[in-house]
């Protein structure tokens, strides 16, 4: 061979095997691992009767570690003490329980881990692992199974507990706040649908609460809580449904706070229409006292002209309930709240929203001489104006056009709060867009009858109320002027009238209102004409 040709494969090998290190890259390690881990034994094996230990042991195929547990182990029927389980933060090939509570007799117990067993590489889950085991001579076998929705929002809540209690001598209504359930399970973070398992026959009541405190108890404060009124007749192959909704909580009255020097505000619980507030403190007959709910906050605000006091003692009433409360509020240096006006639209404001001028201290009075309003080519535009004391606002009705700019101005002296403070001169610029900027959307309703009043309503993604029609009757519910954007429709079924939704009352037996959705976002554009057929589900 000649040395050219030699030279030549000797050059061609050093190019070849340069190019080869220049090639940089993930060694490639087999597919991923998606395979959960797999009991292999347990100590003392699922299902056992007449168990009588402390340790229970579960043996895997693979290193596995525990995650979340503390929301994802649920215990049926729970014990008063959470038992103690290893490792915690390493991994390991077992699963060690310790229990520390006395177990009940001829009692199945079901230890469901959700997804709190995972393997140690990629955290596979061992998907709703159940180990069961009784005290008695045999395994309770029957079941329950139900589905979970929210009473007012479409969507439900997750990892919401469905508790089962037994009807027995004991049991009351009161129960439910002051002892954990028979049985237990919880959706998790997946599911709307719910099983209970290893059931004893007999006669039961069904809760379901999202459990705040994770207490195993319905705290009212707190807690969701959706119920069957009926009792529950184990076997059975019905299939329940738990509405969840917030109650209004029973009545209270926090500690009142001296917010400012002309303010004490009194937060309250419940319903705050009956509540009146008393000074028990002799108060100069010079000094003004006015008593305003806060806009939008269950808050009633004592104003006072200030004066020089150490102390104020009030008694707060509630007529209706013939509730009484005494508090005494301390002075102290906090400075005083003066007139503030805002609007309650800016910028680009909506068609069809109204439009009114805020104070956060109590107007009594306006002067519409001082108040103007015009558009664009500073023509002034006459408006009608009322003075809402309860909101604590005034509205403005005037008519409202497209593709048109408008200026308010106030001169000093258009309103007048409590302590006789006027405003300065101030001036708010708002506009709104051109028709063909805004969407309009038409809403058929389609059902077999439609028992009235309804509520249609329009929200944005978030569940913000955007727009409502209120109907006695049958009409057409067109929506105009939207601004483009996704909007959730639903139907609330006003049944007494009152032109509000409901929530229910578990004392009273009593369910929240109904609400049906529009299965999916409703999508408008600029320049739209939607119209869309709503089916509604009862």
């Amino acid at each position: 061979m000649s040395r050219k040709i030699l030279g030549f494969i000797f050059v061609f090998i050093i190019v070849l095997v340069s190019y080869q290190c220049a090639q940089r890259g993930t060694p490639t390690g087999g597919p991923k691992d998606i395979t959960p881990p797999e009991l292999t034994r347990a100590e003392p094996p699922n299902l056992t009767t007449n168990f009588t230990g402390q340790k229970i042991r579960l043996y895997f195929d693979e290193l596995v570690k525990l995650k979340d547990i503390q929301k994802q182990l649920i215990i049926s029927p729970p014990l008063k003490n959470a038992p103690l389980l290893s490792p915690i933060g390493n991994a390991n090939k077992y699963v060690e329980i310790t229990i520390k509570d006395t177990l009940e007799p001829n009692t199945t117990y079901t230890f469901n881990f959700g997804q709190g067993i995972v393997d140690n590489n990629e955290e596979n889950p061992k998907s709703f692992f159940t180990y069961v085991f009784s005290t008695g001579d045999y395994i309770d076998s029957l079941a329950l199974t139900g589905v979970v929705k929210d009473a007012f929002n479409k969507n439900a809540d997750d990892f919401v507990s469905v508790m089962l209690y037994k009807i027995d001598t004991s049991y009351t209504d009161s129960t439910v706040y002051k002892r954990p359930p028979n049985y237990i399970t919880n959706t998790l973070d997946s599911a709307v649908i719910f099983k209970l398992n290893n059931l004893k026959e007999g006669k039961y009541a069904l809760f379901g609460i999202k459990d705040a405190a994770a207490n195993n108890l319905f705290d009212q404060k707190t807690d969701k809580i959706g119920f069957v009124r009926d009792t529950i007749n184990l076997p059975t192959d019905s299939i329940y449904l738990l509405n969840l909704f917030k109650e209004i909580p029973d009545y209270g009255v926090a500690v009142p706070s001296m917010e400012a020097s002309n303010r004490i505000s009194f937060g309250y619980y419940g319903d705050g229409t009956e509540i009146s507030i008393e000074t028990i403190t002799e108060i100069p007959d010079t000094v003004r006292t006015k008593i305003v709910k806060e806009r939008e906050k269950d808050t009633l605000n004592f104003w006072f002209t200030p004066y020089e006091m150490d102390s104020l003692l009030f008694v707060i009433t509630n007529e209706s309930l013939k509730v009484k409360d005494t508090f005494k509020v301390k002075n102290r240096k906090v400075e005083f709240d003066s007139l503030k006006i805002s609007m309650s639209q800016n910028g680009n404001i909506e068609m069809d929203k109204p439009i009114n001028l805020l104070s956060n201290t109590p107007l009594i009075s306006f002067d519409s001489t001082k108040i103007k309003l015009m558009d664009k080519d500073s023509v002034e535009i006459a408006y009608n104006l009322k003075l809402d004391t309860i909101e604590n606002l005034l509205n403005f009705n005037f008519k409202i056009d497209p593709d048109q700019s408008y200026r308010m101005e106030l001169i000093p002296g258009a309103v007048t709060d409590f302590f006789e403070t006027s405003n300065d001169s101030v001036a708010y610029s708002f506009r709104t867009k051109s028709i063909a900027d805004y969407g309009n959307l038409t809403l058929n309703l389609n059902a077999g009858s439609i028992v009235y009043p309804i509520i249609v309503q329009l929200t944005n993604e978030k569940g913000d109320l955007q727009r409502e029609i209120y109907a006695t009757e049958p009409q057409d519910y067109a929506f105009n002027n939207l601004n483009p954007g996704k909007y959730q429709a639903r139907v609330i079924f006003d049944m007494n009238g009152n032109g509000k939704w409901d929530t229910g009352s578990f004392l009273e037996h009593r369910q929240p209102e109904k609400i049906s959705y529009y299965p999916t976002l409703i999508e408008l554009r600029a320049n739209w004409e939607k119209i869309e057929t709503f089916n509604l589900i009862d």
